[in-house]
């Protein structure tokens, strides 16, 4: 038979087992140290057994062990007006190797030189660089960096300065 009580602090209602009817326990719930109450006696009728609070007395009859004797029991949990609970441990966020290791589409690297968009005369650099940077998209572009070089130009022997455009995608 178990004996039903709620914590004194708490008031978390709490089942016994009877056989610990007197001894220390802490609640499960706030975790204050409560001792277990006496099992009430509750006289059955027409049983000899229930006239005595003798816990194995009371196991061993007929009535106590019978599925008709045993009781639906409905635990109430408290409800502590707390603010959100926020996690203790976050997750680090991964890092731009493993996001980009962990992707289906790989990281790329593309540049685009100045001396390589000129057409007949034209400078259609800007163009190059419009027509590449729709072609990946804008949520798949990681970087675009700037770069001057210079270079040794072969028919006039003299150093020239050039310009081109360092773009990092996902592709």
């Amino acid at each position: 038979m178990d004996i039903i009580f709620n914590c004194p602090k708490c008031e978390q209602e709490l089942a016994v087992d009877s056989t610990g009817s007197g001894s220390e326990i802490n609640c499960p719930s706030c975790s204050e140290k409560i001792v277990i109450p006496a099992a009430p006696a509750a006289p059955a009728a027409g049983s000899v057994a229930s006239t005595t609070n003798d816990p194995t007395k009371m196991a061993a009859s007929t009535i106590h062990t019978s599925a008709a004797a045993k009781v639906e029991m409905h635990l109430k949990v408290p409800v502590h007006a707390s603010k959100t609970v926020e996690p203790l441990i976050e997750k680090p966020k991964t890092t731009l190797e493993v996001a980009a290791k962990e992707s289906d589409k790989k990281m790329r690297v593309k540049t685009i030189r100045h001396t390589d968009c000129i057409e007949v005369g034209h400078d259609r650099f800007d163009e190059f660089v419009t027509n590449f940077l729709q072609k990946v998209g804008e949520q798949n572009i990681t970087s675009v960096t700037p770069l001057s070089y210079t270079h040794l130009d072969i028919g006039s022997q003299k150093i020239m300065t050039e310009y081109a455009v360092l773009i990092v995608y996902k592709g």
